[in-house]
Protein backbone atom coordinates (compact mmCIF):
# COMPACT_ATOMS: atom_id res chain seq x y z
CA UNK A 1 0.00 0.00 0.00
CA UNK A 2 1.36 3.68 -0.78
CA UNK A 3 0.50 7.31 0.06
CA UNK A 4 0.29 9.92 -1.90
CA UNK A 5 -0.83 13.95 -0.99
CA UNK A 6 -3.31 15.14 -3.23
CA UNK A 7 -3.83 19.35 -2.76
CA UNK A 8 -2.65 18.79 1.23
CA UNK A 9 -4.03 15.87 1.92
CA UNK A 10 -2.96 12.13 2.12
CA UNK A 11 -4.39 8.99 0.60
CA UNK A 12 -3.79 5.75 0.77
CA UNK A 13 -4.21 3.65 -2.22
CA UNK A 14 -2.85 -0.20 -3.82
CA UNK A 15 -1.89 -1.22 -7.04
CA UNK A 16 -1.17 0.56 -9.98
CA UNK A 17 -3.31 3.46 -10.17
CA UNK A 18 -3.09 6.79 -12.31
CA UNK A 19 -3.49 9.84 -9.83
CA UNK A 20 -6.93 10.65 -10.57
CA UNK A 21 -8.08 6.88 -9.77
CA UNK A 22 -6.68 7.70 -6.38
CA UNK A 23 -8.33 11.09 -5.79
CA UNK A 24 -12.11 9.79 -6.83
CA UNK A 25 -11.79 7.11 -4.75
CA UNK A 26 -10.76 9.24 -1.99
CA UNK A 27 -13.62 12.16 -2.80
CA UNK A 28 -11.03 14.34 -4.00
CA UNK A 29 -12.50 16.18 -7.34
CA UNK A 30 -10.15 16.71 -9.83
CA UNK A 31 -12.06 18.03 -13.20
CA UNK A 32 -11.85 15.30 -15.64
CA UNK A 33 -14.06 14.91 -18.99
CA UNK A 34 -12.24 12.44 -21.30
CA UNK A 35 -11.64 9.92 -18.51
CA UNK A 36 -14.21 6.83 -18.10
CA UNK A 37 -12.88 4.13 -15.40
CA UNK A 38 -14.64 1.57 -17.84
CA UNK A 39 -12.97 3.07 -21.17
CA UNK A 40 -8.93 3.51 -22.30
CA UNK A 41 -6.99 6.37 -21.57
CA UNK A 42 -6.31 9.02 -23.58
CA UNK A 43 -5.46 11.99 -21.74
CA UNK A 44 -6.90 14.12 -24.69
CA UNK A 45 -9.33 16.97 -23.00
CA UNK A 46 -5.99 17.90 -20.73
CA UNK A 47 -8.30 19.62 -17.88
CA UNK A 48 -7.23 17.32 -15.07
CA UNK A 49 -3.49 18.40 -16.06
CA UNK A 50 -1.68 18.76 -12.06
CA UNK A 51 1.69 19.94 -10.88
CA UNK A 52 3.66 16.82 -9.57
CA UNK A 53 6.38 16.49 -7.32
CA UNK A 54 8.11 12.94 -7.63
CA UNK A 55 10.45 10.64 -5.31
CA UNK A 56 14.10 11.48 -6.59
CA UNK A 57 15.23 8.06 -7.89
CA UNK A 58 18.68 8.79 -6.67
CA UNK A 59 17.75 9.86 -3.38
CA UNK A 60 14.48 8.91 -2.26
CA UNK A 61 13.94 11.12 0.73
CA UNK A 62 14.19 14.01 -1.33
CA UNK A 63 11.00 15.26 -3.93
CA UNK A 64 11.57 16.48 -7.69
CA UNK A 65 9.21 18.81 -9.34
CA UNK A 66 8.20 17.55 -12.64
CA UNK A 67 9.20 20.60 -14.75
CA UNK A 68 5.65 20.74 -17.09
CA UNK A 69 2.10 19.66 -16.07
CA UNK A 70 0.81 16.06 -16.27
CA UNK A 71 -2.39 14.55 -16.82
CA UNK A 72 -3.30 12.71 -13.43
CA UNK A 73 -5.35 10.82 -15.66
CA UNK A 74 -2.20 8.63 -17.11
CA UNK A 75 0.08 9.39 -14.15
CA UNK A 76 1.01 6.32 -12.14
CA UNK A 77 0.25 7.31 -8.49
CA UNK A 78 3.36 6.40 -6.98
CA UNK A 79 4.11 6.28 -3.01
CA UNK A 80 5.34 9.64 -1.68
CA UNK A 81 3.97 11.51 -4.75
CA UNK A 82 2.63 15.36 -3.65
CA UNK A 83 -0.02 16.40 -6.45
CA UNK A 84 -0.94 19.66 -6.99
CA UNK A 85 -4.12 20.42 -8.92
CA UNK A 86 -5.29 24.36 -7.42
CA UNK A 87 -1.74 25.53 -8.02
CA UNK A 88 -1.71 28.68 -10.09
CA UNK A 89 -0.19 26.97 -12.48
CA UNK A 90 -3.11 24.04 -12.71
CA UNK A 91 -5.95 27.18 -12.13
CA UNK A 92 -4.56 28.66 -15.26
CA UNK A 93 -4.57 25.30 -17.38
CA UNK A 94 -8.25 24.56 -16.12
CA UNK A 95 -8.91 27.93 -17.14
CA UNK A 96 -7.54 27.91 -20.46
CA UNK A 97 -8.73 24.39 -21.17
CA UNK A 98 -12.61 25.61 -20.17
CA UNK A 99 -12.17 28.60 -22.51
CA UNK A 100 -10.78 26.75 -25.77
CA UNK A 101 -13.31 24.40 -25.37
CA UNK A 102 -16.35 27.17 -24.73
CA UNK A 103 -15.05 29.27 -27.75
CA UNK A 104 -17.55 27.59 -30.50
CA UNK A 105 -19.41 25.87 -27.82
CA UNK A 106 -23.29 27.16 -28.65
CA UNK A 107 -23.95 28.16 -25.06
CA UNK A 108 -27.13 27.41 -25.15
CA UNK A 109 -27.93 26.13 -21.30
CA UNK A 110 -31.48 27.63 -21.39
CA UNK A 111 -32.63 24.78 -24.05
CA UNK A 112 -30.69 21.71 -23.64
CA UNK A 113 -31.39 18.75 -22.33
CA UNK A 114 -27.96 18.22 -20.06
CA UNK A 115 -28.66 21.37 -18.12
CA UNK A 116 -28.47 20.48 -14.53
CA UNK A 117 -26.10 17.68 -14.83
CA UNK A 118 -23.50 18.56 -17.59
CA UNK A 119 -19.81 18.48 -16.84
CA UNK A 120 -19.12 21.49 -18.69
CA UNK A 121 -21.81 23.55 -17.18
CA UNK A 122 -20.42 22.75 -13.84
CA UNK A 123 -16.69 23.24 -14.46
CA UNK A 124 -17.70 26.52 -16.89
CA UNK A 125 -18.81 27.62 -12.91
CA UNK A 126 -15.77 26.24 -10.84
CA UNK A 127 -12.92 26.21 -13.19
CA UNK A 128 -13.75 28.77 -16.38
CA UNK A 129 -13.77 32.28 -16.71
CA UNK A 130 -16.97 35.02 -15.72
CA UNK A 131 -17.00 36.02 -19.26
CA UNK A 132 -15.97 35.36 -22.73
CA UNK A 133 -13.15 36.93 -24.96
CA UNK A 134 -14.32 35.48 -27.92
CA UNK A 135 -16.09 37.91 -30.09
CA UNK A 136 -15.70 35.99 -33.47
CA UNK A 137 -18.35 33.84 -35.48
CA UNK A 138 -18.79 31.03 -33.45
CA UNK A 139 -18.18 28.02 -35.92
CA UNK A 140 -21.65 26.17 -36.46
CA UNK A 141 -22.33 22.42 -37.13
CA UNK A 142 -25.08 20.30 -37.57
CA UNK A 143 -27.30 18.56 -35.35
CA UNK A 144 -27.85 14.86 -36.82
CA UNK A 145 -29.74 11.64 -36.38
CA UNK A 146 -27.73 9.06 -36.00
CA UNK A 147 -29.71 5.85 -34.59
CA UNK A 148 -32.32 4.56 -33.15
CA UNK A 149 -32.42 6.00 -29.93
CA UNK A 150 -29.32 8.64 -30.06
CA UNK A 151 -29.55 12.02 -31.32
CA UNK A 152 -26.30 13.94 -31.79
CA UNK A 153 -25.82 17.57 -31.27
CA UNK A 154 -22.39 18.09 -33.25
CA UNK A 155 -22.28 21.72 -32.10
CA UNK A 156 -21.89 20.79 -28.13
CA UNK A 157 -19.28 17.86 -28.28
CA UNK A 158 -16.55 18.71 -27.11
CA UNK A 159 -14.50 15.59 -28.50
CA UNK A 160 -13.93 14.07 -25.73
CA UNK A 161 -14.52 10.32 -27.19
CA UNK A 162 -15.65 8.73 -24.79
CA UNK A 163 -18.65 7.82 -27.54
CA UNK A 164 -15.91 6.58 -30.01
CA UNK A 165 -13.97 4.63 -27.32
CA UNK A 166 -17.38 2.90 -26.23
CA UNK A 167 -18.14 1.51 -29.55
CA UNK A 168 -14.81 0.42 -30.56
CA UNK A 169 -14.00 -1.09 -26.54
CA UNK A 170 -17.20 -1.73 -24.89
CA UNK A 171 -19.52 -2.99 -28.02
CA UNK A 172 -17.21 -3.81 -30.45
CA UNK A 173 -19.14 -2.37 -32.99
CA UNK A 174 -16.92 0.73 -34.04
CA UNK A 175 -20.10 2.55 -35.07
CA UNK A 176 -19.11 6.20 -34.38
CA UNK A 177 -15.46 8.22 -35.65
CA UNK A 178 -13.56 11.00 -35.32
CA UNK A 179 -13.75 12.97 -38.68
CA UNK A 180 -11.72 16.48 -39.78
CA UNK A 181 -9.45 18.15 -37.97
CA UNK A 182 -9.30 21.27 -35.70
CA UNK A 183 -12.70 23.38 -35.60
CA UNK A 184 -13.91 21.31 -38.49
CA UNK A 185 -13.38 17.96 -36.35
CA UNK A 186 -16.53 15.99 -35.32
CA UNK A 187 -17.78 13.10 -34.04
CA UNK A 188 -20.10 10.95 -36.45
CA UNK A 189 -21.08 7.40 -37.51
CA UNK A 190 -19.76 5.77 -40.79
CA UNK A 191 -21.77 5.78 -44.08
CA UNK A 192 -24.21 3.23 -44.12
CA UNK A 193 -23.47 2.02 -40.19
CA UNK A 194 -26.11 4.00 -37.79
CA UNK A 195 -25.54 3.51 -33.88
CA UNK A 196 -28.39 0.64 -33.74
CA UNK A 197 -25.89 -1.89 -31.50
CA UNK A 198 -28.65 -3.44 -28.09
CA UNK A 199 -26.16 -1.12 -25.96
CA UNK A 200 -26.30 2.11 -27.76
CA UNK A 201 -28.03 4.04 -25.09
CA UNK A 202 -24.76 4.00 -22.81
CA UNK A 203 -22.97 6.39 -25.09
CA UNK A 204 -25.95 9.35 -23.97
CA UNK A 205 -24.49 8.48 -20.34
CA UNK A 206 -20.93 8.23 -21.06
CA UNK A 207 -21.36 11.96 -22.72
CA UNK A 208 -20.32 14.49 -20.08
CA UNK A 209 -22.16 17.52 -22.27
CA UNK A 210 -25.47 17.46 -24.11
CA UNK A 211 -24.18 16.29 -27.44
CA UNK A 212 -25.41 12.91 -27.52
CA UNK A 213 -28.87 13.13 -25.92
CA UNK A 214 -31.66 10.45 -25.78
CA UNK A 215 -34.53 10.62 -28.24
CA UNK A 216 -37.10 9.27 -26.12
CA UNK A 217 -36.52 11.78 -22.95
CA UNK A 218 -35.76 14.78 -25.22
CA UNK A 219 -37.62 17.77 -24.02
CA UNK A 220 -39.76 16.15 -21.62
CA UNK A 221 -38.33 16.92 -18.16
CA UNK A 222 -35.62 19.01 -16.74
CA UNK A 223 -33.34 16.94 -14.43
CA UNK A 224 -33.57 18.77 -11.44
CA UNK A 225 -36.95 17.62 -10.78
CA UNK A 226 -36.47 13.95 -11.17
CA UNK A 227 -35.68 11.74 -7.84
CA UNK A 228 -33.74 8.45 -8.36
CA UNK A 229 -34.86 5.44 -6.67
CA UNK A 230 -32.32 2.56 -7.01
CA UNK A 231 -34.28 -1.00 -9.17
CA UNK A 232 -33.10 -4.08 -10.61
CA UNK A 233 -34.14 -4.31 -14.64
CA UNK A 234 -37.34 -6.23 -14.58
CA UNK A 235 -36.70 -7.47 -18.03
CA UNK A 236 -33.59 -9.47 -17.74
CA UNK A 237 -32.01 -12.67 -15.85
CA UNK A 238 -28.66 -10.93 -15.79
CA UNK A 239 -30.05 -8.99 -12.54
CA UNK A 240 -28.71 -5.21 -14.57
CA UNK A 241 -28.28 -2.44 -11.76
CA UNK A 242 -30.35 0.49 -12.79
CA UNK A 243 -32.01 3.93 -11.44
CA UNK A 244 -35.81 4.99 -11.88
CA UNK A 245 -35.78 8.53 -12.69
CA UNK A 246 -38.85 9.68 -11.98
CA UNK A 247 -40.86 13.21 -11.30
CA UNK A 248 -44.96 13.26 -9.74
CA UNK A 249 -45.49 9.54 -10.31
CA UNK A 250 -44.32 9.11 -14.16
CA UNK A 251 -41.09 7.50 -15.22
CA UNK A 252 -39.22 9.34 -17.32
CA UNK A 253 -35.55 7.51 -18.11
CA UNK A 254 -33.53 4.50 -16.65
CA UNK A 255 -30.27 5.25 -16.06
CA UNK A 256 -27.40 2.27 -15.31
CA UNK A 257 -26.23 1.92 -11.62
CA UNK A 258 -22.64 1.17 -11.09
CA UNK A 259 -21.98 -2.73 -9.76
CA UNK A 260 -18.48 -4.26 -10.69
CA UNK A 261 -19.75 -7.53 -10.20
CA UNK A 262 -22.69 -7.72 -12.39
CA UNK A 263 -23.27 -4.64 -15.06
CA UNK A 264 -20.66 -2.31 -14.45
CA UNK A 265 -21.48 0.76 -15.82
CA UNK A 266 -23.37 0.39 -18.84
CA UNK A 267 -26.89 -1.56 -19.33
CA UNK A 268 -28.73 -2.82 -22.70
CA UNK A 269 -31.45 -0.65 -24.76
CA UNK A 270 -33.88 -3.05 -23.97
CA UNK A 271 -33.64 -2.74 -20.00
CA UNK A 272 -33.08 1.22 -20.57
CA UNK A 273 -36.38 1.14 -22.42
CA UNK A 274 -37.91 -1.15 -20.65
CA UNK A 275 -40.70 1.20 -18.39
CA UNK A 276 -42.59 1.35 -21.24
CA UNK A 277 -45.48 -0.93 -20.05
CA UNK A 278 -46.12 0.81 -16.46
CA UNK A 279 -47.69 4.09 -18.36
CA UNK A 280 -49.56 1.83 -20.61
CA UNK A 281 -53.47 3.10 -21.38
CA UNK A 282 -54.83 -0.51 -20.99
CA UNK A 283 -53.85 -0.27 -16.91
CA UNK A 284 -56.21 -1.91 -14.74
CA UNK A 285 -57.04 0.26 -11.50
CA UNK A 286 -59.66 -1.49 -9.64
CA UNK A 287 -60.79 -5.07 -8.65
CA UNK A 288 -63.43 -6.61 -10.92
CA UNK A 289 -65.41 -9.55 -10.90
CA UNK A 290 -67.32 -11.08 -13.70
CA UNK A 291 -71.71 -11.12 -13.37
CA UNK A 292 -73.33 -11.89 -16.18
CA UNK A 293 -70.44 -12.59 -18.18
CA UNK A 294 -69.74 -8.74 -17.77
CA UNK A 295 -67.01 -6.98 -14.98
CA UNK A 296 -68.45 -4.75 -12.59
CA UNK A 297 -66.00 -3.21 -10.33
CA UNK A 298 -65.52 -4.50 -6.40
CA UNK A 299 -63.81 -3.14 -3.31
CA UNK A 300 -61.01 -5.41 -2.40
CA UNK A 301 -62.52 -6.73 1.00
CA UNK A 302 -65.32 -8.00 -1.60
CA UNK A 303 -62.46 -9.50 -4.13
CA UNK A 304 -60.66 -11.25 -0.95
CA UNK A 305 -63.63 -12.89 -0.22
CA UNK A 306 -64.45 -14.17 -3.56
CA UNK A 307 -60.93 -15.35 -4.05
CA UNK A 308 -61.24 -17.33 -1.08
CA UNK A 309 -64.91 -18.81 -1.60
CA UNK A 310 -63.42 -19.60 -5.27
CA UNK A 311 -60.35 -22.10 -3.82
CA UNK A 312 -62.23 -23.26 -0.81
CA UNK A 313 -65.57 -24.34 -3.13
CA UNK A 314 -63.11 -26.27 -5.58
CA UNK A 315 -61.37 -28.17 -2.89
CA UNK A 316 -64.51 -28.94 -1.11
CA UNK A 317 -66.45 -30.01 -4.51
CA UNK A 318 -63.62 -31.62 -6.34
CA UNK A 319 -60.84 -32.22 -3.31
CA UNK A 320 -57.00 -31.44 -2.91
CA UNK A 321 -55.00 -31.35 -6.02
CA UNK A 322 -58.11 -29.51 -7.87
CA UNK A 323 -56.50 -26.38 -7.56
CA UNK A 324 -53.48 -24.78 -9.10
CA UNK A 325 -50.84 -21.40 -8.59
CA UNK A 326 -49.64 -20.07 -11.68
CA UNK A 327 -46.48 -18.25 -10.14
CA UNK A 328 -44.91 -15.28 -12.04
CA UNK A 329 -40.56 -15.00 -12.67
CA UNK A 330 -41.70 -11.29 -13.24
CA UNK A 331 -42.59 -11.23 -9.09
CA UNK A 332 -40.38 -10.72 -6.07
CA UNK A 333 -39.26 -13.82 -4.23
CA UNK A 334 -40.96 -12.86 -1.20
CA UNK A 335 -44.32 -12.24 -3.37
CA UNK A 336 -43.79 -15.29 -4.68
CA UNK A 337 -43.48 -16.83 -1.22
CA UNK A 338 -46.67 -15.51 0.19
CA UNK A 339 -48.79 -16.93 -2.28
CA UNK A 340 -47.71 -19.79 -2.62
CA UNK A 341 -47.62 -20.18 1.34
CA UNK A 342 -51.61 -18.74 0.94
CA UNK A 343 -52.38 -21.39 -1.73
CA UNK A 344 -51.26 -24.45 -0.11
CA UNK A 345 -53.28 -23.40 3.43
CA UNK A 346 -56.34 -23.95 1.65
CA UNK A 347 -55.29 -26.77 -0.84
CA UNK A 348 -52.14 -28.86 0.29
CA UNK A 349 -52.25 -30.69 -2.65
CA UNK A 350 -52.79 -27.41 -4.57
CA UNK A 351 -50.28 -27.69 -8.28
CA UNK A 352 -47.88 -25.48 -8.50
CA UNK A 353 -46.84 -24.10 -12.00
CA UNK A 354 -44.24 -21.85 -13.49
CA UNK A 355 -44.93 -19.30 -15.78
CA UNK A 356 -43.62 -19.45 -19.03
CA UNK A 357 -40.08 -18.28 -19.17
CA UNK A 358 -39.20 -15.46 -22.48
CA UNK A 359 -36.15 -16.83 -24.30
CA UNK A 360 -35.33 -14.72 -26.83
CA UNK A 361 -32.34 -12.73 -27.86
CA UNK A 362 -31.80 -8.89 -27.88
CA UNK A 363 -33.08 -7.28 -31.11
CA UNK A 364 -35.80 -9.96 -31.88
CA UNK A 365 -33.61 -12.89 -32.36
CA UNK A 366 -34.17 -16.49 -31.28
CA UNK A 367 -32.83 -19.75 -30.58
CA UNK A 368 -31.86 -18.69 -26.96
CA UNK A 369 -28.55 -17.81 -27.17
CA UNK A 370 -26.65 -14.90 -25.50
CA UNK A 371 -25.80 -11.82 -27.05
CA UNK A 372 -22.05 -11.37 -25.84
CA UNK A 373 -19.84 -8.53 -26.64
CA UNK A 374 -16.22 -8.70 -26.96
CA UNK A 375 -13.56 -6.04 -27.28
CA UNK A 376 -12.11 -6.43 -30.65
CA UNK A 377 -8.13 -6.17 -29.64
CA UNK A 378 -8.24 -7.95 -26.83
CA UNK A 379 -11.06 -10.73 -27.01
CA UNK A 380 -12.40 -9.62 -23.58
CA UNK A 381 -15.97 -10.02 -22.89
CA UNK A 382 -17.28 -6.68 -22.37
CA UNK A 383 -21.29 -7.48 -21.63
CA UNK A 384 -23.48 -10.02 -22.02
CA UNK A 385 -27.18 -9.96 -23.01
CA UNK A 386 -28.82 -13.04 -21.39
CA UNK A 387 -31.37 -14.42 -23.73
CA UNK A 388 -33.68 -15.45 -20.37
CA UNK A 389 -35.70 -12.46 -20.52
CA UNK A 390 -37.48 -12.01 -16.70
CA UNK A 391 -35.29 -10.92 -13.48
CA UNK A 392 -36.36 -13.74 -11.24
CA UNK A 393 -36.62 -17.61 -12.24
CA UNK A 394 -34.18 -18.34 -9.95
CA UNK A 395 -35.62 -16.78 -6.80
CA UNK A 396 -39.13 -19.22 -8.39
CA UNK A 397 -37.57 -22.21 -8.20
CA UNK A 398 -36.16 -21.67 -4.79
CA UNK A 399 -38.99 -21.25 -3.45
CA UNK A 400 -40.96 -24.11 -5.64
CA UNK A 401 -38.18 -26.02 -4.07
CA UNK A 402 -38.85 -24.41 -0.67
CA UNK A 403 -42.70 -25.59 -0.93
CA UNK A 404 -42.05 -28.91 -2.54
CA UNK A 405 -44.53 -31.32 -3.94
CA UNK A 406 -47.10 -31.25 -6.81
CA UNK A 407 -45.26 -29.01 -9.04
CA UNK A 408 -45.64 -29.14 -12.82
CA UNK A 409 -44.91 -26.71 -16.15
CA UNK A 410 -48.17 -24.97 -17.84
CA UNK A 411 -48.32 -27.47 -20.59
CA UNK A 412 -48.66 -30.33 -18.34
CA UNK A 413 -51.65 -28.42 -16.56
CA UNK A 414 -54.09 -29.45 -19.50
CA UNK A 415 -54.10 -33.04 -18.09
CA UNK A 416 -54.65 -31.88 -14.55
CA UNK A 417 -58.27 -32.43 -12.97
CA UNK A 418 -58.05 -28.42 -12.26
CA UNK A 419 -61.27 -26.58 -11.47
CA UNK A 420 -59.98 -23.08 -10.00
CA UNK A 421 -56.45 -21.29 -11.14
CA UNK A 422 -55.36 -18.23 -9.54
CA UNK A 423 -53.09 -17.20 -12.27
CA UNK A 424 -50.21 -14.43 -11.63
CA UNK A 425 -49.54 -12.84 -15.11
CA UNK A 426 -47.94 -9.62 -16.40
CA UNK A 427 -49.07 -9.91 -19.91
CA UNK A 428 -47.13 -6.63 -20.94
CA UNK A 429 -44.32 -8.60 -20.03
CA UNK A 430 -45.11 -12.26 -21.63
CA UNK A 431 -48.02 -12.15 -23.44
CA UNK A 432 -51.52 -14.14 -23.06
CA UNK A 433 -50.48 -15.77 -26.09
CA UNK A 434 -49.03 -18.89 -23.67
CA UNK A 435 -51.65 -19.31 -21.64
CA UNK A 436 -53.87 -21.81 -23.61
CA UNK A 437 -53.35 -23.79 -21.60
CA UNK A 438 -56.09 -22.72 -19.26
CA UNK A 439 -58.85 -23.02 -21.66
CA UNK A 440 -60.45 -25.90 -20.03
CA UNK A 441 -60.48 -24.59 -16.60
CA UNK A 442 -64.39 -23.58 -15.12
CA UNK A 443 -62.67 -20.87 -12.86
CA UNK A 444 -59.57 -18.18 -13.22
CA UNK A 445 -58.30 -15.91 -10.43
CA UNK A 446 -56.63 -13.59 -12.60
CA UNK A 447 -53.71 -11.26 -11.25
CA UNK A 448 -52.02 -8.46 -13.55
CA UNK A 449 -51.65 -5.14 -15.07
CA UNK A 450 -53.74 -4.87 -17.80
CA UNK A 451 -56.80 -5.81 -19.62
CA UNK A 452 -55.79 -8.60 -22.36
CA UNK A 453 -57.39 -11.83 -23.33
CA UNK A 454 -56.76 -13.17 -20.33
CA UNK A 455 -58.45 -11.06 -18.50
CA UNK A 456 -61.38 -11.14 -20.54
CA UNK A 457 -61.44 -15.09 -19.49
CA UNK A 458 -61.17 -14.69 -16.12
CA UNK A 459 -64.17 -14.98 -13.18
CA UNK A 460 -62.28 -12.50 -10.82
CA UNK A 461 -59.28 -9.82 -11.96
CA UNK A 462 -57.31 -8.08 -9.21
CA UNK A 463 -54.92 -5.30 -10.78
CA UNK A 464 -51.50 -5.51 -9.56
CA UNK A 465 -48.65 -3.20 -9.38
CA UNK A 466 -45.46 -3.16 -11.75
CA UNK A 467 -41.96 -3.70 -10.52
CA UNK A 468 -41.83 0.56 -10.25
CA UNK A 469 -44.20 0.41 -7.81
CA UNK A 470 -43.10 -2.33 -5.24
CA UNK A 471 -40.35 -3.12 -3.43
CA UNK A 472 -38.57 -6.82 -3.30
CA UNK A 473 -35.94 -8.63 -4.39
CA UNK A 474 -34.65 -10.53 -7.78
CA UNK A 475 -32.06 -13.31 -7.83
CA UNK A 476 -30.74 -13.30 -10.75
CA UNK A 477 -29.30 -16.34 -13.00
CA UNK A 478 -26.15 -16.72 -10.39
CA UNK A 479 -28.21 -16.87 -7.29
CA UNK A 480 -27.00 -12.84 -6.75
CA UNK A 481 -30.07 -11.89 -4.68
CA UNK A 482 -30.25 -8.11 -5.20
CA UNK A 483 -33.41 -5.72 -3.66
CA UNK A 484 -35.20 -3.30 -5.47
CA UNK A 485 -37.04 -0.34 -4.11
CA UNK A 486 -40.10 1.27 -4.89
CA UNK A 487 -40.34 4.66 -7.51
CA UNK A 488 -43.66 5.72 -7.81
CA UNK A 489 -46.90 5.10 -6.09
CA UNK A 490 -50.07 2.58 -7.36
CA UNK A 491 -51.71 3.07 -10.39
CA UNK A 492 -55.25 3.68 -8.95
CA UNK A 493 -55.94 0.88 -6.06
CA UNK A 494 -53.75 -1.50 -7.76
CA UNK A 495 -51.74 -3.28 -5.06
CA UNK A 496 -48.97 -5.29 -4.84
CA UNK A 497 -48.86 -9.10 -5.23
CA UNK A 498 -47.26 -9.25 -1.67
CA UNK A 499 -49.53 -6.81 -0.05
CA UNK A 500 -53.00 -8.94 -1.41
CA UNK A 501 -51.94 -12.67 0.41
CA UNK A 502 -50.15 -10.45 3.21
CA UNK A 503 -53.98 -9.97 3.30
CA UNK A 504 -55.05 -13.00 2.53
CA UNK A 505 -52.76 -14.63 5.26
CA UNK A 506 -54.67 -12.42 7.90
CA UNK A 507 -52.38 -9.87 8.09
CA UNK A 508 -54.20 -5.90 8.38
CA UNK A 509 -50.76 -4.65 8.17
CA UNK A 510 -49.46 -2.97 5.63
CA UNK A 511 -47.02 -5.46 3.47
CA UNK A 512 -43.50 -5.29 4.43
CA UNK A 513 -41.11 -7.48 2.42
CA UNK A 514 -37.99 -7.11 5.11
CA UNK A 515 -40.73 -9.03 7.38
CA UNK A 516 -41.08 -11.98 4.81
CA UNK A 517 -36.80 -11.71 4.26
CA UNK A 518 -36.32 -12.57 7.91
CA UNK A 519 -38.49 -15.35 8.01
CA UNK A 520 -36.94 -16.83 5.09
CA UNK A 521 -33.79 -16.38 6.42
CA UNK A 522 -34.09 -18.78 9.18
CA UNK A 523 -33.18 -21.66 6.23
CA UNK A 524 -31.95 -19.35 3.42
CA UNK A 525 -29.17 -17.50 5.15
CA UNK A 526 -28.63 -15.53 2.16
CA UNK A 527 -31.59 -13.27 2.91
CA UNK A 528 -30.72 -12.42 6.43
CA UNK A 529 -28.17 -9.61 5.15
CA UNK A 530 -29.80 -7.99 2.45
CA UNK A 531 -29.90 -4.07 3.04
CA UNK A 532 -32.03 -2.15 1.03
CA UNK A 533 -30.42 0.28 -1.07
CA UNK A 534 -30.50 4.49 -0.33
CA UNK A 535 -34.18 5.46 -1.59
CA UNK A 536 -35.31 8.49 -2.60
CA UNK A 537 -32.65 11.31 -3.83
CA UNK A 538 -32.73 14.02 -6.56
CA UNK A 539 -30.56 13.00 -9.53
CA UNK A 540 -28.41 16.42 -9.57
CA UNK A 541 -29.00 19.55 -7.32
CA UNK A 542 -27.94 22.45 -9.15
CA UNK A 543 -24.79 23.93 -7.40
CA UNK A 544 -23.74 27.37 -7.70
CA UNK A 545 -20.00 28.75 -6.54
CA UNK A 546 -19.01 32.31 -6.86
CA UNK A 547 -17.08 33.20 -9.86
CA UNK A 548 -13.47 33.75 -10.02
Amino acid sequence: MGTIEIDGKKVSFEGGKMVLQVAQENGIEIPSYCYHPGLSIVASCRICLGEVEMPDPKNPGKLVRVPKLVPTCQTPAVDGMKVYTQSDKSRANQRAVMEFLLINHPLDCPVCDQAGECDLQDYSYKYGRSESRFLEDKAKKPKKDIGEHVLLYSDRCIMCTRCVRFTREISGTSELGVFGRGHKEEIDVFPGRPLNNPLSGNVIDLCPVGALLDKDFLFTQRVWFLKSTPSISPTSSGGENIDIHHNEGRIYRIKPRYNKDVNQWWISDETRYSFKFVHAANRLRTPEAKKDGQFAEIGWNKAYEQLADILKSAVQTAGPGSTAIVVSPFDATEEIYLQIKYARSIDPQAWLVIQPVPVVVAGGGGGGQEEVFRNPETGQVTYTIKAEKCPNRWGLEKMLSHFGGNTCTLEDLAFKKITAALVSADPVLLPDADFTAFANIPTIIRLGTASTDLYQQATLSLPTVTWAEKSGVYENFEGRVQPFMQAIPPLGDSRSTGQIFWNLLGNPTPYNPATIRTSLATTMPEYATILEPMSTVKVKEMQFTELN
